[in-house]
């Protein structure tokens, strides 16, 4: 079983803390050992990053941008065997697993490729002598804390644009996903990228606290609601800091009585029990209209019923574990509370039968779906509160689509939703009341490419941590005005007279 340790500086330091194991949650055999980042080795990345930051903002967009290029053809030849050690470490099916690495490489490319592009934007000025312009310059020194759930791809959302734009990086890897921690920092040493510039440590929630409390310019945050609003709430207080934390959603699906059935089902199975429910927008709730309810709901449970779960490395399965115990036992406490608040279980395939669980398996963290109808009420906490797994409610309306879109927007999130429609008004409608940072009409709640932000509203986010948004995050914009003429002369007609007593 291989150890590993932090990279702090250039090079590989064990630390001081103690040690700990990633665990494949689809067997629970052991993956390899992390070293638990103390305080210590996060103060000792921090400084290593600020003593870099001057040499690296001094290269251009174009040199630094060359570092990555390295990690896109990495990304690019190792996809199969990354692809599976992202299932190994975190669950999801192997297509899944895949993709997670494409997305990273298509994050990079992104990133790289902007670096050629055009910068800043000139601005008419009242005084035909004057140019104004917009500049970006470097924040300093970036905090990235990411999950688990996509454990290649987003580091790079938040760290290869980051870098392109003359930022260091520090860095932690979720505890869950160590192990793709080790590679991506392994990719970053074999570039011979400046020490200081680039820095990881493993660890857990105390390692996480102790980058947004150092001295650091900007965290970039990609999580859970309650840390999230804990790390946005600390950065507000320091007027020299800046961040932006894309957080979870109890995110929605909406088919209008104009749907197509075919687009409408589709689409739910895949928002719902995709990466076994585990993305920030899977859709736990299904808001369906009373003309179509009845025939999708037979079609939906039915599929909800049969829909693979099994062995992540193997090509038939649909749905893997969950990442870990706690999350088993998060599912079966909101399963619980639905059934308290009135739900007629329509699917519960919560505690699998050991013929369902794969020969081999019986150590990994299963569940199935859990599908539930509920009358509407504002009140109740399982259409309110994300469970973080496959955990859906589907919820009958009747009247016009703003119906349909008042009790979409009744919870405190606003990461994402869909809409399934043949009327384009109907998605028009949903399209501008719909509050979410992230929208879909007539496909699966899930799937934003690299090129879009990513990022909602209300409880879900503040800023978006990937593509353009986050160069928002990470930089600072400057207003420069050039005089060309050797006289001064003032917009506005401000006097630039100087007048002196005779």
């Amino acid at each position: 079983m291989a150890e590993y340790d932090h990279y702090v500086d250039g090079e590989w330091v064990a630390g001081a803390g103690e040690d700990f194991e990633s665990e494949n949650p689809a067997t629970g055999e052991t993956l390899g050992t992390f070293p638990q980042g103390t305080a210590s080795e996060v103060e000792s990345a921090i400084a290593a990053a600020n003593e870099a930051a001057e040499g690296w903002r001094d290269l251009s967009y174009i040199d630094r941008a060359e570092y990555l290029w390295d990690i896109y053809h990495e990304l690019r030849d190792r996809h199969e065997e990354l692809g599976e050690v992202v299932t190994k470490e975190c669950g999801k099916e192997i297509s899944e697993g895949k993709a997670d690495v494409t997305e990273a490489w298509h994050m990079v490319e992104w990133a790289a490729g902007n670096a050629r592009h055009p910068h800043g934007d000139i601005v008419p000025s009242e005084i035909a002598s004057k140019d104004a312009y917009m500049r970006r310059k470097p924040r300093g020194v970036v905090g990235c804390i990411t999950p688990w759930n996509f454990p290649v791809a987003i580091p790079f959302w938040h760290m290869a644009v980051t870098l392109v734009e003359g930022n260091t990086v520090v860095w932690k890897p979720a505890e869950q996903t160590p192990w793709c921690g080790q590679i991506i920092a392994e990719m970053f040493d074999d570039t011979d990228i400046p020490d200081g510039v680039f820095n990881m440590v493993q660890g857990f929630g105390d390692a996480g606290a102790a980058i947004v409390e150092g001295d650091v310019d900007t965290v970039l945050f990609t999580g859970s609601a309650e840390v999230g609003h804990e790390i946005s709430q600390q950065v507000a207080s320091d007027p020299g800091k800046n961040t932006a934390c894309e957080m979870g959603g109890k995110n929605a699906i909406v088919v209008t009585e104009e749907a197509d059935l075919d687009i409408a089902v589709h689409s739910a199975v895949m928002s719902s029990f995709k990466t076994t429910g585990q993305r920030c927008v899977s859709s736990e709730r299904l808001i369906v209209h009373t003309d179509v309810y009845e025939e999708f709901k037979s079609r939906f449970v039915d599929l909800a019923e049969s829909v693979s779960v099994g062995d992540p490395l193997d090509e038939d399965t649909f749905m893997g574990p969950v990442v870990d115990e706690s999350q088993i036992e998060k599912f079966h406490r909101y399963n619980d509370l639905a059934r308290q608040e009135g739900a007629e279980v329509l699917v519960d395939r919560a505690e699998l039968d050991d013929g369902e669980i794969p020969a081999g398996h019986a150590e990994g963290h299963w569940v199935g779906p859990f599908v539930y109808e509920i009358d509407y009420d504002t009140d109740l906490r399982c259409l309110k509160e994300e469970v973080f797994g496959p955990h859906v409610a589907l919820v009958e309306y009747e009247g016009d689509v703003d119906r349909a879109i008042e009790i979409h927007n009744d919870v405190p999130y606003g990461l994402a939703g869909a809409v399934v429609s043949e009327d384009y008004r109907q998605i028009n409608r949903y399209r501008d009341r719909g509050e979410v940072g992230l929208s879909y009409g007539n496909l699966p709640c899930i799937g934003a490419e690299v090129q879009l932000p990513f990022g909602g509203v209300k409880k879900s986010g503040e800023g978006a941590p990937s593509a353009r948004e986050v160069i928002e995050a990470v930089t600072e914009r400057t207003a420069w005005t050039l005089n060309n003429s050797s006289d001064i002369e003032m917009a506005q007609g401000l006097s630039a007279d100087i007048k002196t007593e005779e």
